[in-house]
């Protein structure tokens, strides 16, 4: 079943409500992660971000935890591009144009359609049946 049908379709409830869970979780195992890399920390929010990102208010979430992740790190060049995609974050939700997979992150282009890594997808699997073992593999919907 792909992505969209198992927690994007708005005229779902059940759906929307596996969605938002699933950003839940990957939001928790991001904040359960601070021993890991930062590499591997940037994963969780990317992932949550594709699952959230037709929602505003989730969209808008992921982008202000990654602005608040880059200030963490310092990381001037992603705080400066965290603060475009919020702006763009709300463009894209007024103009209805929102690009699937796009992973969120500055070095990505905010109106790109793209495929998430395989790490990506694999966190947002795993979201998925966090919140729904019975959800086959949403990942797979995204290759």
């Amino acid at each position: 079943m792909p992505l969209d049908q198992v927690c994007k379709d708005p005229a779902n409830p059940a759906g929307r409500e596996r969605q938002r869970q699933a950003f839940e979780h990957l939001m928790a195992a991001f904040e359960a992660s601070a021993d890991q890399p930062p590499r591997e920390r940037w994963l969780y929010l990317e992932a949550a971000h594709v699952i959230g990102q037709n929602r505003l208010a989730l969209h808008w979430r992921a982008h202000r935890r990654m602005l608040a992740f880059a200030r963490q790190l310092r990381d001037e060049h992603e705080v400066q591009g965290q603060w475009r995609q919020l702006g763009y974050a709300v463009l894209g939700h007024v103009v209805r144009r929102i690009p699937q997979g796009n992973t969120g992150r500055a070095i990505v282009p905010a109106f790109r359609t793209m495929v998430p890594s395989a790490a990506v997808r694999q966190r947002i699997s795993a979201a998925m049946a966090a919140v729904n073992p019975d959800t086959p593999s949403a990942s797979a919907a995204l290759e």
